[in-house]
């Protein structure tokens, strides 16, 4: 992965730049639109809550609570607010590839709104994940339940998006083969991980556990995606892509955070490539049809395939089927009918002659889908 670097966006030479492993300084809105169309994998946003604070919160003792009261959060009304969101959302669906993925998480203040919206400009939601704190801050007013999550939305660019990356199986390994849920359980960020200003205070109100961003990754990218986060803040996201050898893309306008962004990440180090492999099943491989096969020599018209133990036959005809007796269709259809069922896999129920014995005809899809992998290298 490269160094931390910086573009000017109004140069002539970056029109069509993506500038990856870069802190964009200035307004997510219109920065957003200084970019090329399509150029991210994947957006993850923080955006303002909006949560209209009325006076200050004190706990118990008196002592005052660090809440979210920045300029950033302010907005006048709910209708600012709903025109800032369907703003950036705008600007942040044109820079999505057409296979990419966005994730925003917000509070209850906040995201049924930010989810309204996006569903109006025909995003496409795929899950709602909560985020479940094992550390929440209490309800020191006693008057609601603790406020113990919050919400990510992820969808796609449109409803007939294909092609978006979701690491089903490798997630599903890491969660001892159970699939994984939507419920994920994180402490809020804290310790050595939460930045801290020259007096020790919070350096940013509502920093994000580096685990979540993580989590996030692994399961919607691959390494050298390019991953955008147009509320940067103090630089989570840019830290674990590092970590993980993905690329980002970061917009912020306070300098305090970009300063304290720019030392986060270049302390940061990379993984190394080996440790980065993302474990792959069926879903994941290239489609190789039957007639594939024929195509590239590695079977041809009028062998004969068998069961494994030889009990039925079946020819292979030049159109890329099979024939027993009556029976014509694709390997599937054929390798059902003649086992009286409804459906069957023919990729493992047939076998083919070689060296005196009998191989699944999978075999030799796997050694379609190398040549399928080498060719596109």
């Amino acid at each position: 992965m490269s160094a931390l670097r910086r573009l000017d966006l109004q140069s002539p030479a970056a029109e069509s730049a993506v500038p990856v492993d870069t802190i964009l300084r200035g307004d997510c809105i219109s920065t957003l639109e200084k970019l090329p169309a399509g150029c991210v994998d994947v957006i993850f946003a923080d955006p303002p809550y909006n949560l209209q604070l009325d006076g200050d919160l004190h706990r118990p003792d008196q002592s005052k609570v660090d809440a979210v009261d920045d300029d950033w959060d302010q907005f006048e009304s709910f209708a600012a607010y709903d025109a800032f969101t369907r703003a950036w959302l705008l600007a942040a669906r044109r820079v999505l590839k057409p296979t990419g993925t966005i994730w925003v998480i917000g509070s209850y203040h906040n995201i049924f709104r930010v989810g309204s919206i996006m569903q109006d400009l025909g995003f496409w939601v795929l899950n709602d994940v909560v985020w479940r704190k094992t550390n929440p801050m209490p309800n020191f007013r006693g008057r609601r339940f603790q406020n113990a999550h919050e919400t990510l939305i992820w969808a796609t660019r449109d409803p007939k998006a294909k092609g978006y990356t979701f690491n089903y199986e490798s997630l599903k390994a890491s969660n001892d083969d159970l699939q994984m849920r939507s419920d994920w359980l994180f402490p809020i960020c804290s310790g050595n991980e939460r930045l801290k200003n020259e007096d020790g205070d919070k350096l940013h109100p509502t920093q994000k556990p580096e685990a979540l961003l993580a989590r996030v990754m692994q399961a919607s990218t691959r390494p050298g995606d390019v991953v955008l986060d147009p509320f940067f803040g103090t630089g989570t996201t840019g830290a674990v892509a590092r970590r993980l050898g993905r690329h980002f893309i970061g917009i912020e306008r306070e300098s305090a955070y970009i300063e304290a962004a720019t030392r986060r990440i270049a302390a940061i180090e990379p993984l190394a490539e080996a440790d980065l492999r993302i474990m792959t099943g069926k879903r994941a491989e290239p489609r190789v049809a039957f007639v594939s096969l024929l195509d590239s020599g590695l079977i041809k018209a009028g062998a004969t395939l068998h069961d494994a133990r030889r009990r039925v036959a079946a020819r292979v005809c030049a159109d890329g089927t099979l024939a027993a007796g009556d029976i014509s269709g694709s390997i599937h259809r054929v390798g059902a009918a003649v086992q009286g069922l409804d459906a069957c896999n023919g990729w493992t129920f047939w076998h083919y002659e070689r060296n005196g014995g009998l191989t699944p005809i999978d075999e030799l899809r796997r050694i379609a889908r190398l040549g399928i992998e080498r060719a596109g290298a």
